[in-house]
């Protein structure tokens, strides 16, 4: 197999669990899924279902109790915390439901925030140009809590791309949005993969928005009701 059909993200036989009061509970069981460089996948399921577990052990945030995840060819499960943080600095987005934008900051600010950890010395222009890709230049100065459900999520997403991470994952980007709101928001998130090639997971128990990505899975209790191994499915 060559470079290019290979998968940028596999996950094979992956589980988890957690300790409860009553024992053990089964959290996601023997998952396996492939997805493309440049595509957009979305994971589904109800509340419960385990899809922001596996968002977490895709992204590197955790590791499987059993199995293998592989981005970018490198096993996240072999990998120390600070090797799967830098490699999440270079490859990885994320766009969560809650925002999370430091409030003392601009919205600019927050934008520039992983640039200027990594030491980036441009930062600010940067930070700008994504600012501009969402439309919000012109709130650049505000601070969130001067800005819209809508708006702060558009910040989200500026700094989530500001880096052109390779993949891209959101966590019920709209979840706290009005469903006009919202829409403009996925029509973004679309855009975007499609103008940067970056790839796209997105976890939605939203089954319309789901229907918008190239490919997708359920998961069912942590169980997979649909296979996500297949490209061309």
């Amino acid at each position: 197999m060559n470079d290019s059909s290979r998968p940028l993200l596999q996950a094979c036989d992956v589980s988890k669990s957690v300790s409860g009061p009553e024992g053990r509970l089964d959290i996601l069981c023997k998952i396996n899924l492939q997805i493309q460089s440049g595509e957009s996948f979305a994971i589904v399921g109800a509340s419960g279902s385990g899809k922001t577990t596996l968002l977490g052990l895709l992204a590197g945030l955790d590791t499987p109790d059993s199995g293998s995840i592989r981005l970018q060819d490198h096993a996240l499960e072999q990998l120390d915390e600070e090797a799967r943080a830098d490699l999440r600095r270079n490859l990885v987005g994320f766009v969560f439901q809650s925002f999370h934008l430091l409030p003392a900051l601009t919205a600019e600010e927050n934008v520039m925030l992983p640039l200027e950890l990594e030491g980036s010395p441009d930062a600010r222009q940067r930070a700008r140009v994504a600012l501009q890709a969402v439309g919000l230049d012109a709130r650049r100065k505000h601070y969130p809590a001067q800005l819209s459900g809508g708006e702060q999520q558009r910040v989200a997403i500026a700094r989530a791309f500001v880096h052109r991470p390779q993949v891209l994952f959101a966590d019920e980007p709209t979840g706290n949005l009005d469903q006009r709101t919202g829409h403009h928001i996925c029509d973004l998130l679309f855009a975007l993969n499609h103008d940067h090639q970056t790839t796209l997971v997105l976890v939605t128990h939203d089954t319309a928005l789901a229907a918008r990505c190239d490919r997708g899975i359920e998961l069912e209790e942590g169980h997979l009701l649909t296979s996500g191994n297949d490209p061309s499915a």
